[in-house]
């Protein structure tokens, strides 16, 4: 089974933010799939759903971007065998609006959800698909960058880039990281 974990914070008043560009990418994911996100286990939201003969488990954590670790950690139990079989999608500061980027492991890069799930795995070694959000300073300016709506000139962008996200999450399944990381960085 692959795991594919989308980062964000619950509820309306951060729903089409910046930071929770990993829940909308797992929902046009999950539409694609022709699955919902019907069931809450392990502090998250689960769908499953099989793509190619595999089949996947996505979660969209519950517990805000700080503490993504434990929705994570619980769901990979007993049905994970490798990190490199969980991809984490999450908005990125240091890609510009619109780009995509699949890595193998690797820090956190200041981001505090992989920064927990690293923690609660106890490794880094677990995929990721960063999807660029821009960056508009640092500090305060960043926090509230990113927990900022996106603005009616980028939905266009956006919509693009959730489309070749879930695009590049079902090739990560089917044809592996090196090929997602050719086809889609």
């Amino acid at each position: 089974m692959k795991m594919i974990v989308g980062l964000g914070n619950p509820g309306p008043k951060y729903e089409f933010t910046r930071h929770n560009l990993g829940f909308l990418a797992l929902d046009t994911l999950a539409a694609k799939l022709n699955t919902a996100f019907g069931r809450e286990k392990h502090e998250g939201l689960m769908a499953e759903a099989a793509y190619r003969g595999e089949k996947l488990l996505l979660v969209k954590p519950q517990t805000f971007m700080n503490l993504s670790g434990n929705c994570v950690a619980k769901a990979a139990r007993n049905k994970v065998h490798e990190p490199a079989d969980i991809l984490v999608v999450v908005d990125e500061v240091n890609l510009p609006l619109g780009r995509l980027r699949f890595r193998a492991g690797g820090s956190a890069g200041g981001h505090n959800g992989l920064k927990s799930i690293i923690e609660r795995l106890g490794t880094p070694e677990f995929h990721r698909m960063r999807m660029g959000v821009g960056n508009t300073g640092s500090g305060a300016g960043l926090v509230e960058h990113v927990l900022a709506k996106f603005r009616p000139d980028e939905f266009e962008t956006v919509a693009e880039m959730r489309e070749r996200g879930a695009e590049g999450i079902l090739t990560w399944v089917s044809e592996g990281l090196e090929t997602a990381m050719n086809r889609f960085n």
